[in-house]
């Protein structure tokens, strides 16, 4: 394989090979969405693209309110018309790399859903570098025909809601085993538009991640002092969204971007001041997590931990190494040249219906609130129209450079505003106490009622049908199924209830298993189950009555030799249930002490028993015992009965 071009980024070095169309052998974090039409559009496609276009102005003017102050992890969600390909017909999409911080991903999944709600003629696939993630999330729910190699092309969101393609037996997909192509979905969606609704539970699970937006955008943001130089303070006062860049390229640094950093060039640490930067809380983390200590020939210097304003100086730092870093893998850059929004085609289109949807609220045009929202809309049409790899778009360390250039530093202003800086928010969330890592596997599993005992009478018939559908069922390569589904309201356990349930379940008492009714089972037809023809007849034969009687005492003699070993006296036996209730009749005390070695084992209470000592071994943890009850339906209470630590159980 020949080798065309290597191109480095922030994150990982992609290769581009000489096949068409170009792939990358390297991928990072992306998600990727599809708008299409529905019905399809016409035939021509000339008029189709105008179509689309139209589409994007409006879709995009629709959502500015939410996106022009939104800090993206990476990339912006941006839209830009795709030609038809195959099966694939032609639409609107794009892709955004969303790196580490995975609410970018579900923020654009209520893009989607949104878009598909108030444009009722589109139909939206989302996907990303795991593929159809939407399936995973609500895997514990999902039907037990869809499979990887059938999943394609089956979920879309459409008149807002999530829609899940089945598999028809009825002629109308080409192949059951096989997924679908995107043309046939569209027309199976346009035919049925409301019969593919997924189910609540895949819905609610979908829903979970996205529940609260977009008043979800405001809690995700962090504001923090940073002593900064004057130009920093400068540039973000005008693009916020730079600080993204500025923290991964610090996040991300090598020893070659730190030799950029020994003499500040750009950024010089005399003219330093107080601001207040908006971070997301997974830039905040990044940025103040690690460890760093300035080279002494970058002129920036820490107080002391003990110091008041430590935390700003050191998030400051950090922010003007990164923006150093920006600017240095810049250098030389002859594209310094920024391409007006006026100069597209499609800028006049999306102002206005920047106007229909009132985005300037009723601000006078030339007047500064509008100036203020117009830089906003060329910088939120620069992000989201234009391609964000295209050549004719800058980088940002191009944009800081081209910033530097234009922007005129009022320090006084500056000095005024650090004078009134709001106060430091609370960054206690970054610490993970027990009970907020406790709330964070709560909310992942998903909500849970807990039924309570007072009074309230469960049926374990499915308990019941449950357990013998799970012994008995045979399992396949791809591992053990427990085919029963969970009710909605989860079985709260009772001793006595699931000893029953389970004596039911293993057969005969232990009385009826005593060796000493042996003669009554058929003359051990049974054991030799795999042998031949002959064997089988030969056990037929009844066996006399001197060899009974010699096949009891050998048991009986091991039953006595087995009674003194540990694991013999491990079991909790019928005597010991005794010594807990002693009779009042004296003669009926009185027992053989070799009969009561060989007294019978109590199987129902052995069995709970070792339930509950795995259960408590388990330590709170996931284990195999609770697995299995869990999956049965079957929850245990908490383990808060300190008598049972000796190993008494309750009678």
């Amino acid at each position: 394989m020949e080798i065309e071009a290597i191109e480095e980024d922030a994150d990982n070095v992609i290769l581009y090979t000489m096949e068409k169309p170009k792939k990358m052998l390297v991928v990072e974090d992306f998600v990727e969405y599809h708008l299409f039409l529905v019905p399809e559009g016409p035939s021509d496609p000339a008029k189709l693209k105008q179509i689309l276009q139209q589409y994007i102005e409006e879709i995009l003017a629709k959502l500015a309110a939410l996106l022009a102050d939104y800090i993206w992890q990476s990339q912006a969600f941006h839209l830009k018309y795709i030609s038809s390909k195959g099966d694939v017909p032609a639409h609107i999409g794009g892709v955004t790399r969303f790196g580490d911080n995975i609410e970018d991903e579900w923020f654009i999944v209520y893009l989607v859903q949104q878009i598909t709600k108030d444009f009722p003629e589109l139909a939206a696939r989302v996907e990303d570098n795991d593929g159809e993630f939407l399936l995973i999330e609500a895997a514990d729910f999902l039907p037990k025909w869809l499979k990887p190699e059938n999943s394609s092309n089956r979920v879309f969101f459409y008149h807002g809601k999530l829609c899940m393609i089945p598999v028809h037996k009825d002629g109308d997909l080409p192949d059951p085993a096989s997924g679908m192509t995107a043309l046939q979905a569209l027309r199976l969606l346009s035919a049925h538009p409301e019969a593919f609704i997924a189910s609540d539970s895949i819905t609610k699970a979908t829903e979970r991640r996205i529940k609260g937006y977009p008043e979800k955008i405001k809690d995700s943001f962090h504001q923090a002092h940073c002593l900064v130089p004057a130009e920093i303070a400068a540039i973000l006062k005008e693009r916020p969204q730079l600080v993204s860049a500025a923290v991964q390229a610090f996040y991300l640094r090598d020893p070659i971007d730190l030799k950029a950093c020994r003499a500040f060039h750009h950024f010089k640490p005399e003219r330093c001041l107080y601001t207040s930067v908006t971070f997301t809380k997974c830039l905040y983390a990044q940025l103040h997590q690690q460890r760093f200590h300035p080279d002494k020939r970058s002129g920036f210097a820490l107080p002391a931990v003990s110091h008041p304003k430590y935390k700003a100086h050191e998030l400051g730092m950090k922010l003007a190494h990164g923006f150093e870093i920006l600017c240095s893998k810049c250098a030389g850059s002859d594209g310094l040249a920024r391409r007006l929004p006026s100069k597209s085609p499609l800028w006049t289109g999306f102002l206005i219906n920047l106007q229909k949807n009132d985005f300037f609220k009723g601000e006078t045009e030339g007047s500064a609130k509008y100036c203020e929202l117009m830089k906003k809309a060329e910088l939120y049409f620069q992000q989201s129209v234009f391609n964000p790899d295209s050549s004719t778009s800058l980088s940002p360390g191009e944009e800081v450079l081209r910033l530097l250039s234009t922007l005129t530093v009022n320090m006084e202003e500056l000095k005024k505003e650090e004078a009134q800086l709001p106060p430091d928010e609370d960054d206690s969330w970054l610490d993970l106490t027990p009970e907020k890592l406790e709330q964070m596997l709560q909310y992942a599993a998903g909500p849970k009622e807990i039924a309570t005992e007072t009074g309230e009478n469960y049926n374990l018939t499915e308990v019941t049908e449950s357990m013998k559908a799970f012994i008995t069922n045979v399992s396949s390569h791809e591992g053990a199924e427990v085919p029963w589904s969970l009710p909605e309201m989860p079985i709260t356990f009772d001793v006595d209830s699931f000893t029953s349930a389970l004596n039911k379940i293993i057969g005969p008492s232990p009385e009826e298993l005593d060796s000493d009714d042996l003669a009554s089972e058929e003359d051990f037809e049974l054991l030799n189950s795999d042998d031949d023809d002959a064997n089988l007849s030969d056990l037929a034969t009844p066996l006399n009555a001197d060899a009974l009687q010699s096949l009891h005492s050998y048991m009986d003699v091991m039953d006595k030799e087995l009674a003194q070993t540990n694991i013999g006296k491990s079991f909790i036996k019928m005597k010991d249930m005794s010594a807990a209730h002693p009779k009042t009749d004296k003669a009926e005390a009185e027992v053989d002490p070799d009969e009561a070695d060989l007294a019978p084992v109590d199987v129902d209470l052995n069995l709970v028993k070792n339930i509950l000592e795995s259960c408590s071994s388990q330590s709170g943890l996931a284990g195999p015992v609770t697995n299995l009850l869990q999956s049965m339906g079957v929850h245990l209470p908490d383990n808060t009965d300190q008598e049972m630590a000796d190993g008494s159980l309750p009678h």
